[in-house]
């Protein structure tokens, strides 16, 4: 498809009615210009947003959280299930929106409309008993009655990268605004588009206005900012930029949930099925062209199998269909920004300068687009190439065959980071055994990353310098509560009564204590 054709079928009208969801305090703005990757030529402009302007979302997110948790979980809930039919229905107009902004291929953009519809309607039917209060076991059977209680954060700050710009905008925003808190947005500025149609469609689906706000602009001046006034903050990004962030809630006292970098492993034991590995590692790679977190970027094959694998791999990532195409033809798109597409081709150059052996890819495509960079498939690589253990963020794996799985868990545990991880094996069960000596928030057997990942009823997390706190799940909705004990006393005080000596007190409290050993 050509340049012409695919920005022909981008609506000026569309982009017009997503730039009143924006927050301005007012008077004049600068503009930020967002350009096509596939292309390079330009989509349209933002505003690129100051303190002011985000203060006053901040203000009116204060005001607005109030009635909004008041409103009971039924009413939230019709909201959000309202938003996930909607998304179903008009996903091809964000489908268009994504891949104008990321580059990838439409297959992969689907794969946020699946995990955000997913995700929608887990949090819109379980949030209420997910929060419900609970009963504990009071001081004195009886006699205190105590109950556990859930209250929201507040308002929760939400810094979210380009990658995945609709799931990553909504579907941690789902779980903290089912909480009853209030939320405001930072979406990247390559992508505020998306995220913009997401908070337009969750408003047409009836949620109020100033409950989900965007601000748009600079992440250095919008995020620290944005860190200095809400509750919780909850980002998604580079380890770096996660620090920055720990470090402001950490002296402000606040909550906050990072999703930071990984170099996942993935593990192909010898009596793997070959053609499913094969298949599994080329999901996994090269997913939106490997700008993916729980992307592969490392494989560890038995040396039994390691040619075999390696060819058929080579020959598969080979024949991917790459290009710019808004249908479901491509297998991969193009990479998101310039500086992206660099630090590709510096690991890449790197790696080879020092002897590694290229298997397939290794080129940038201009002849494709702007940003295009062939899937690439690395062997012979050693500790001292950037390649090695530097996440490389971009369709590009490094190979290595190992002897013995006590190896090859070593090797895949030798990283900072701990996010995601792989286990191909025709034993289920042995496979889910060795998934617990893996130290990764979310180990698969037999898949790349979608299934632990899609498990929304289990927690997704990072360990290590991969990040804190877990969405998805119990915890990706506790995580923007407050706890409060309320407990009450029947009858007669936990301490001495008045009316009782002290020391007959304690003889009768001993008496009772040893009574209730078993309770």
């Amino acid at each position: 498809m050509s340049s012409s054709e695919i920005l022909r079928r981008l609506p000026a009208t569309l982009l017009r009615r997503l730039l009143p969801q924006i927050t301005l305090a007012g008077g004049p703005h600068e503009t930020i210009a967002v350009r096509a990757p596939y292309t390079g030529l330009p989509i349209g402009t933002i505003p690129a947003g100051t303190v002011a302007d985000l203060e006053l979302a901040v203000q009116r997110a204060r005001a607005a959280q109030t009635p909004w948790s008041k409103r009971t979980f039924a009413d939230r809930a019709r909201i959000f299930l309202r938003f996930h039919d909607l998304l179903l229905e008009r996903q091809d107009e964000v489908l268009d929106l994504i891949q104008w902004e990321t580059g990838k291929a439409r297959r992969h953009a689907f794969e946020e409309i699946l995990d955000t519809a997913i995700v929608t309607r887990y949090y819109a039917r379980r949030a209420q008993k997910l929060l419900r209060p609970r009963r504990r076991k009071g001081a004195l059977p009886l006699l205190t009655l105590t109950r556990e209680l859930k209250s929201p954060v507040g308002v929760v700050g939400l810094i979210v990268p380009w990658n995945y710009p609709l799931n990553l905008a909504v579907t941690d925003a789902v779980p903290a605004l089912m909480a009853g808190n209030a939320a405001v947005l930072k979406p990247d500025v390559q992508t505020s588009f998306t995220a913009l149609w997401a908070v337009d469609l969750l408003r047409q689906a009836g949620l109020p206005p100033d409950v989900f706000s965007v601000v748009t602009g600079e992440g250095p001046l919008l995020g620290p900012a944005l860190g200095e006034r809400v509750d919780f903050m909850m980002f998604t990004g580079s380890t770096r930029t996660g620090r920055l962030v720990a470090r402001q809630a950490a002296e402000r006292l606040i909550g906050c949930s990072l999703e930071l970098g990984g170099k996942n492993p993935m593990i192909v034991l010898a009596g793997a099925d070959l053609d499913a590995a094969v298949y599994g590692a080329i999901q996994g790679c090269f997913a939106s062209a490997g700008q993916v977190c729980v992307s592969i970027e490392r494989i560890y094959v038995h040396q039994s199998i390691a040619e075999r694998f390696l060819a058929s791999l080579a020959e598969r990532t080979r024949a991917l269909k790459v290009g710019a195409s808004l249908d479901y033809s491509m297998e991969m798109g193009s990479l998101t920004a310039e500086r992206q597409l660099q630090r590709v081709e510096e690991h890449v150059r790197d790696a080879l300068q020092k002897g590694a052996v290229l298997l397939a890819g290794g080129r940038r495509r201009p002849d494709l687009g702007p940003l295009f960079y062939e899937p690439t498939i690395l062997a012979s690589v050693t500790e001292q190439m950037q390649v090695y253990a530097e996440e490389t963020f971009g369709p590009v794996v490094s190979v290595y065959p190992f002897s013995s799985e006590a190896e090859a868990v070593e090797r895949a545990n030798d990283t900072r980071y701990g996010l995601s991880a792989s286990i191909w094996t025709r034993d289920a069960a042995h496979g889910a055994r060795l998934a617990q000596e893996i130290r990764a928030g979310n180990v698969n057997v037999n898949e790349a990353y979608a299934a632990a990942w899609g498990s929304v009823d289990a927690p997704s997390g990072g360990r290590k310098e991969s990040g804190m706190r877990a969405r998805h799940g119990a915890e990706g909705i506790l995580k923007f509560t407050e706890t409060q004990t309320v407990a009450v006393q029947r009858l007669m005080p936990v301490g001495t009564p008045r009316w009782m000596d002290a020391a007959v007190h304690a003889r009768w409290m001993t008496r009772l204590l040893k009574l209730l050993r078993q309770w």
